[in-house]
């Protein structure tokens, strides 16, 4: 890889006393890194140091091989770009004259816009959708449409990186995956190197070419999304201790219901995390399967049930199998047909019902929870 974008030995804090020592990283053109980790951990920290906004209280950051903290402003606006949380208070300013501020770092003295100035404005405005936006008071807009304008601004200034503090803040789901999607395209398209914070992890592991995860004195872990959601490490970085995170899925799950098993619920093709998720909301202790390891409920049933039985995927339930779901489903005081399809290797499942009802056991539907 050729580095391009490089921190080395940074330490940030403030009033002259550290609170992250040694950060230390190297990415390439286009490359995205994105910060995570619980409040506090220092990620607008770190992103204000690198912009510039906080003294660095050791260790230097390099863009193309030059220092930026000896850079003059008006250089260090031509090759960065910054997008933090703070509010902008502007007073009858347009939304296109809020992007426009983007070229100051190349007009004149007086501050004068030429054709191409002009042009450049219009395109960052289309390109995060928002040319409809232009002569609005920037002050009228909705977040999540200040959030795009803030955009287009640091897009304007055809940086060569981009610091953003939660980007995707405030923003709508739809207007969040776009706003991600956009800076993944320009990242690719443009050549910019983009560092950001996310709280939204699931998007973080998506969008980031690395992941630099942030908790205490010093970088906890740094590296490619499928080496940082290995292993538990996202568990440990939040220190969850009740609910769970997928980092395959993304899913968050709240905790399970404890206890002896109450329903046992016959899940299949991810009817059954619908069930399991109802029951769960109600504190009901559950039990599942038969579910195969590469089902969808099989991550969800892992995460709420006290009990799971569970089977190899693409070959049909085994008899010993499906004597421990039998065993475990007579232990229960109801049976939950989570309404998923019944083929060839699941038919042990269509059984499991047949014996509840058999054994006077209820059987309830997912209108029923």
């Amino acid at each position: 890889m050729d580095s391009f974008f490089e921190i080395k030995n940074l330490s940030v804090g403030y009033d002259g006393r550290v609170l992250i020592h040694d950060i230390g990283l190297s990415l390439a053109r286009g490359s995205i890194l994105t910060l995570i980790g619980p409040n506090g951990a220092g990620k607008s920290t770190v992103l204000k140091t690198v912009a510039r906004q906080t003294e660095a209280l050791g260790g230097r950051v390099l863009i193309g091989g030059a220092d930026l903290f000896s850079l003059s402003p008006k250089e260090t606006a031509r090759r960065m770009s910054v997008l933090l949380t703070d509010r902008v208070r502007t007073e009858l300013t347009t939304c296109a004259e809020i992007v426009a501020m983007g070229r100051y770092p190349y007009t004149d003295m007086f501050g004068r816009l030429t054709p191409a100035d002009e042009d450049a404005v219009r395109a960052s405005l289309e390109t995060v959708d928002a040319l409809g936006l232009a002569d609005r008071d920037f002050s009228t807009l909705s977040d999540g449409q200040r959030q795009r304008i803030l955009l287009a601004r640091a897009m304007c200034q055809e940086p060569d990186v981009m610091i953003l503090d939660e980007p995707t803040a405030y923003l709508d789901i739809r207007h969040k995956i776009g706003l991600v999607d956009l800076l993944r395209r320009t990242a690719r398209e443009r050549g910019i190197t983009v560092v950001m914070s996310m709280h939204e992890t699931d998007l973080a592991l998506k969008a980031s070419d690395y992941i630099m995860c942030l908790k205490g004195e010093r970088v906890y872990a740094l590296g490619p999304p499928e080496k940082i959601s290995a292993g538990g490490a996202i568990e440990r970085l939040y220190d969850l201790q009740n609910g769970s995170y997928d980092v395959l899925s993304g899913s968050v799950e709240l905790p399970r219901a404890e206890g002896s098993p109450d329903a046992f619920v016959i899940p299949g093709c991810g009817y059954g995390a619908v069930c399991l998720r109802a029951l769960q909301k109600k504190g009901v202790p559950c039990a599942c399967g038969v579910v195969f390891e590469n089902d969808v409920d099989f991550r969800v049933a892992e995460a709420l049930c006290v009990r799971v039985i569970s089977s190899p995927a693409f070959e049909p339930v085994s008899e010993k199998t499906f004597d421990r779901a039998a065993r475990a489903l007579l232990e229960c005081r109801r049976a939950v047909d989570s309404g998923a399809p019944v083929g060839p290797f699941n038919e042990a499942n269509a059984r499991l019902l047949t014996l509840a009802r058999e054994n006077g056991i209820p059987v309830e539907g997912p209108d029923d929870l």
